[in-house]
């Protein structure tokens, strides 16, 4: 069966960054995440990461699309 929530060390690992800036992104919200357990231990969703990993790809692309660069100089 497929693991359907992640660790947010697990999390950290995939999107190459560090613990705490995993637990930001999840105390922020821009990460939706659930807390569990006595020790309200943070979880995200696979659906959740992936989703956030989609929107980020997209706001990627408006950023560059609005924030062209390299193009031919005016004399």
């Amino acid at each position: 069966m497929a693991q359907r929530f992640l660790q947010l060390a697990e999390v950290s690992e995939i999107l190459n960054i560090s613990s705490a800036q995993a637990y930001a992104l999840v105390r922020s919200g821009e990460l939706p995440a659930i807390k569990i357990g006595g020790r309200g231990q943070w979880r995200v969703e696979v659906t959740e990461l992936e989703n956030y990993i989609q929107r980020m790809y997209a706001e990627t692309r408006s950023f560059v699309q609005s924030h062209p660069f390299g193009g031919a100089l005016e004399e």
